[in-house]
């Protein structure tokens, strides 16, 4: 089997990126932040506090995630509950990031991701996913842009939503979300050794695709030679 690991900062467009690049290539794309988010919707919804690592671990034995595909579309399901509209809010984004710094969570979820890079050729997106969970990937990518370009991007999606939301709060969000996945102290968000930079700051969604997919072909061809 094959798998592209694919890194990087939110607001990247990783998500999309990835998935349009796994749907080219006729791979199953795998969304691991969905799974950080629904795990921080569980215990938000719980009345406990995101940011408590012990209320957290608590949690998690009645936690129960699935993935479901709809159309190449990934859906992420809560106990049953498909809440994958649910979990793409700015404060379940916020609230994973939290529940991401817990190590009990990620020790929860690495093997569920391993297991299905194992049965399935894979492009698999999130923060540590060419560092920790698949660290044999054949491809692995660091997906970036300023911080200015992706808290652009993020408010043009909340403002197509109907949000009503400041730049400059939008921007505050990402910033805070950067140093808080750079700096936790469980599998910090960082480049992995062999992975190539891939920096979509100023490019269009279709420009990003293409750089997506001609690094995750050279890399194939290489990994067939």
């Amino acid at each position: 089997m094959i798998s592209v690991a694919i890194d990087g900062p939110a607001g990247a467009g990783k998500s999309t990126i990835a998935r349009a690049a796994a749907q080219a290539l006729g791979f199953l794309y795998v969304d691991t932040g969905a799974l950080y988010r629904a795990i921080g919707l569980a215990v938000r919804r719980s009345g406990k506090d995101p940011a408590d690592g012990e209320a957290v671990c608590g949690c998690l034995p009645s936690i129960r995630l699935e993935l479901g595909y709809e159309d190449g579309v990934q859906q992420v399901y809560l106990n049953g509950e498909n809440v994958s509209a649910a979990i793409r809010t700015p404060e379940a984004s916020m609230d994973a990031s939290s529940v991401s710094a817990v190590p009990a969570v990620r020790e929860f979820l690495l093997e569920r991701q391993r297991e299905i890079a194992r049965q399935n050729n894979v492009v698999m997106d999130g923060r540590d996913i060419g560092t920790v969970v698949l660290p044999n990937a054949q491809i692995k990518i660091f997906l970036t842009a300023s911080p200015e370009e992706r808290a652009r991007r993020r408010y043009e999606e909340l403002r197509a939503k109907g949000e009503d939301t400041a730049p400059e709060e939008v921007l505050k969000d990402v910033m805070q979300r950067d140093y808080n996945d750079t700096h936790r102290a469980v599998s910090p968000l960082r480049q992995a050794e062999g992975a190539v930079l891939a920096d979509t700051t100023g490019k269009t969604l279709e420009e990003a695709i293409e750089l997506m997919l001609g690094i995750i072909r050279a890399g194939l061809e290489e990994a067939e030679q």
